[in-house]
Protein backbone atom coordinates (compact mmCIF):
# COMPACT_ATOMS: atom_id res chain seq x y z
CA UNK A 1 0.00 0.00 0.00
CA UNK A 2 1.02 3.25 -1.12
CA UNK A 3 1.87 6.04 2.14
CA UNK A 4 0.70 9.46 1.34
CA UNK A 5 3.30 11.86 2.93
CA UNK A 6 2.44 15.84 3.15
CA UNK A 7 4.49 18.47 2.92
CA UNK A 8 6.68 19.94 6.23
CA UNK A 9 7.69 23.25 4.64
CA UNK A 10 6.36 25.72 2.28
CA UNK A 11 8.18 29.03 0.89
CA UNK A 12 6.40 31.72 -1.24
CA UNK A 13 8.14 32.37 -3.96
CA UNK A 14 7.14 36.21 -3.89
CA UNK A 15 8.16 37.51 -0.86
CA UNK A 16 10.33 34.56 0.79
CA UNK A 17 8.19 33.52 4.20
CA UNK A 18 8.98 30.26 5.46
CA UNK A 19 6.64 28.26 7.30
CA UNK A 20 6.83 24.69 8.72
CA UNK A 21 4.05 22.53 9.79
CA UNK A 22 3.52 22.08 13.69
CA UNK A 23 1.92 18.60 13.80
CA UNK A 24 0.83 19.48 17.22
CA UNK A 25 -1.15 22.60 16.53
CA UNK A 26 -2.17 20.98 13.22
CA UNK A 27 -1.64 24.41 11.23
CA UNK A 28 1.27 25.86 9.78
CA UNK A 29 3.76 27.99 11.88
CA UNK A 30 6.22 30.81 10.64
CA UNK A 31 9.25 30.11 10.58
CA UNK A 32 11.84 32.03 13.20
CA UNK A 33 15.32 32.86 12.63
CA UNK A 34 17.31 34.35 15.78
CA UNK A 35 13.79 35.31 17.44
CA UNK A 36 13.03 37.06 14.35
CA UNK A 37 9.94 35.96 11.81
CA UNK A 38 10.51 34.97 8.72
CA UNK A 39 6.94 36.59 7.66
CA UNK A 40 8.01 38.41 4.32
CA UNK A 41 5.43 40.90 2.61
CA UNK A 42 2.88 40.78 4.94
CA UNK A 43 0.48 41.99 2.15
CA UNK A 44 1.84 39.29 -0.26
CA UNK A 45 -0.27 37.22 -1.85
CA UNK A 46 1.54 34.23 -1.37
CA UNK A 47 2.62 31.70 -3.80
CA UNK A 48 3.63 28.31 -2.04
CA UNK A 49 6.49 26.07 -3.71
CA UNK A 50 4.24 23.30 -3.00
CA UNK A 51 3.44 23.00 -6.72
CA UNK A 52 2.94 20.08 -9.08
CA UNK A 53 6.48 18.85 -8.28
CA UNK A 54 6.00 17.56 -4.80
CA UNK A 55 5.15 13.86 -4.76
CA UNK A 56 2.57 12.78 -2.01
CA UNK A 57 3.68 9.52 -2.53
CA UNK A 58 6.49 7.79 -0.22
CA UNK A 59 9.00 6.39 -2.02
Amino acid sequence: MAEIVTPRKRECERCGRVDEWDPDQHSWRIVTDSGTKQSGDPHCLHEWDINGTFNPLAE
